[in-house]
Formats: structure tokens, C-alpha cells, sequence
């Protein structure tokens, strides 16, 4: 990012944007209100709308999707390029329903089947929503941001998001990093927030909510995802595998679910996990099976708190030699 001077000349309208946005007056909906009963709300006052969450891997943009629903609809891990799948959250608040959509991470070090159907995913996201969250870490801004940032149509009213803003330790230094932001892309808001604080997510409904369209509702008010339970166990798998293996397995590492079976208030699950060579098998293993037990076990415990109920999980591991570089085998693992 290009060096920004020491004192830029001043701009009313951005210093304006920079006030209200670190402002303590800005509205926000106290923690203990009362929900609205959505029964008692006339159709013909309902906004519904689509919110695409887009940014560079591993900005948190998943951790956002999470804390705006109120409950784990996307896995996190601090390994980039978790996120693989167009994941959509909803969260009905009065009378507007927000449904939100989180993407990969536009993927530009790797060019293999897996990330080409990614970065399809994310152009996919963008294309039709009426709302953009471009998250970015507050006071940074790399290629990677530049490329993420490139991709948003002109037609679309983006927010830049600036995420992690409690680290932020100098605020004084956000007026020309923002000035410098606001040169590369016409931002219609600007948000400093951290994904963490319940205060700071409450107040980005109220700043969505305008530019969602009046209209019906799509979903039902308690639905959280439009994702099945099927896919929700092999990312949660995904998610324990990565977050116990660190940086030692690759990221095209994948999870299948093999059986998914209801026995009353019983979820019988199999599930194999997908690696590309015989060395990385072994990692998931662990010396005498512990890894791969541990996995199993934090993953069914998430489960059982997810669903409210009892879980039986069992994991194979395969290894499949080159998938992420077979466009029919990524396609027959389930991405698009």
C-alpha cells in the first residue's frame, strides 16, 4: 500500500463518515430488549434482503457470519481457505430478515481445480445480493484485500467492515488509512467493529437494515441456515481436523459423509476424511489412532450441542492422490 502522507488535505465528507462511525451515540439495540413478536408484524412492513461477506482468507469473516446469526452455522480455524462453500445464515430481528452469505476467501497463490471452483463461489455470491461487508482488518489493506476488492460490482452498495478494530491501539492513524480506502473504492459506510463484541454486531443490523428491499420474508423467522444437518457434520469435522492438525496437513484436505442415519434421538454418522498422500494419513492417525479419536470426539461433542442430542460418530481416513487438481473429482466432493 502506498506510503500515505503525513497530513492529507482534509475531506469534510470522509471525516464526517470517520466521526459517525467512532461514535458512542451510535444507536444500538440493548442486549437484554425484548424480540418483537413476529406474529404481530404486517407483511407489507417486512424488509428481506441478501448481505454477501466478502474479504481475503482468514479475515474473519466467518467468525462475523457466526455472531450476526447467534449461533455456529460456518467453521473457523486459523488455517486459510477453511471457508470452501457459499454458506448462508439468516437472522430475523423485528421486522427485517437478514440473509447473510459468507464465501471462501478468493484464493490467488494456487490455481488447482479446488480453488477455481472457490473463487467461482465467491463471483457467484457477489453477482446477486442487495448488500456487501467488504471485511478487512482495521488499518491494513494488502493485494490480497486489492484483489478481493476488484471482484465487487459497481451496481452493489458495499460497507467497509474493518474487523479486529478493539486491536487497534493508535485511532488517530484510521482518518488516513481510511481517506486511502475511500480513493479505491466509493465505500458507502464504514464500520469499525470486532466480530466478537455483541454491542458492535447489534449496531451493524441497524446499519444493514436500510438497504434491504420492503418485501416478504423468504424463511421462516427461527430458521439460522439453509444448509442440511448432512453438510453441517462433514464441516465440523473439516473444522476439527484442521484446528488439531495446525499447518502440518494441507488445506485440500477434505471430509465425506458416508451414512447419515436418525434412530429417534440418535444421529448415527460415517464419515471418511480425504488426503492426498500416504504421509499425510499418518498425521491424522496420530501415533496409536489418538489423533484421529480426538477429532471424532470434539467433532460429536459440537454436534451434540449443535442438534440437542446424541451422536454416534465414526471416521475412516483415504487417501486420494491429486483430487484437488481433478475438476470431476472436486466436483464429486461436493464443490461447484
Amino acid at each position: 500500500m502506498p506510503r500515505t502522507p503525513v497530513n492529507p488535505p482534509s475531506n469534510p465528507d470522509l471525516d464526517a463518515m470517520l466521526a459517525k462511525a467512532l461514535s458512542k451515540e451510535t444507536a444500538a439495540m440493548p442486549a437484554d430488549a425484548p424480540a418483537e413478536d413476529v406474529a404481530e408484524i404486517d407483511p407489507s412492513e417486512q424488509r428481506c434482503g441478501y448481505v454477501a461477506i466478502v474479504g481475503k482468507p482468514n479475515v474473519g469473516k466467518s467468525t462475523l457470519l457466526n455472531a450476526l446469526v447467534g449461533q455456529k452455522v460456518s467453521i473457523t480455524s486459523r488455517k486459510a481457505q477453511t471457508t470452501r462453500h457459499r454458506i448462508t445464515g439468516m437472522r430475523t430481528v423485528g421486522p427485517t430478515q437478514f440473509i447473510f452469505v459468507d464465501t471462501p476467501g478468493f484464493q490467488t497463490r494456487h490455481g488447482n481445480a479446488l480453488n477455481r471452483a472457490l473463487n467461482k463461489t465467491v463471483m457467484g455470491a457477489v453477482s446477486d445480493v442487495d448488500l456487501i461487508l467488504f471485511v478487512v482488518e482495521a488499518g491494513h489493506f494488502n493485494l490480497a484485500d486489492a484483489k478481493v476488492l476488484s471482484l465487487l460490482p459497481a451496481n452493489v452498495p458495499v460497507i467497509l467492515l474493518a474487523n479486529k478494530f478493539d486491536l487497534v491501539h493508535r485511532r488517530g492513524d484510521l482518518a488516513p488509512w481510511l481517506r486511502s480506502m475511500q480513493e479505491r473504492h466509493p465505500f458507502t459506510e464504514f464500520v469499525p467493529m470486532s466480530a466478537k463484541t455483541a454491542k458492535d454486531i447489534e449496531r451493524l443490523f441497524d446499519i444493514c437494515e436500510k438497504f434491504l428491499p420492503q418485501q416478504p420474508w423468504m424463511h421462516d423467522p427461527d430458521d439460522l441456515t439453509d444448509r442440511s444437518e448432512r453438510f453441517m457434520a462433514s464441516e465440523m469435522v473439516r473444522e476439527k481436523l484442521f484446528r488439531l492438525t495446525g499447518d502440518e496437513l494441507p488445506y485440500t484436505s477434505t471430509v465425506i459423509i458416508d451414512k447419515f442415519e436418525e434412530e429417534g434421538a440418535l444421529k448415527r454418522i460415517a464419515a471418511t476424511i480425504v488426503v492426498e498422500r500416504e504421509g499425510h494419513k499418518g498425521m491424522v492417525i496420530g501415533e496409536g489412532g489418538e489423533k484421529l479419536k480426538r477429532i471424532g470426539t470434539e467433532a460429536r461433542q459440537e454436534l451434540e450441542k449443535l442438534w440437542d442430542c446424541k451422536v454416534f460418530l465414526e471416521l475412516w481416513v483415504k487417501v486420494r492422490s491429486g483430487w484437488a487438481d481433478d475438476d470431476a473429482r472436486v466436483r464429486s466432493f461436493g464443490y461447484e
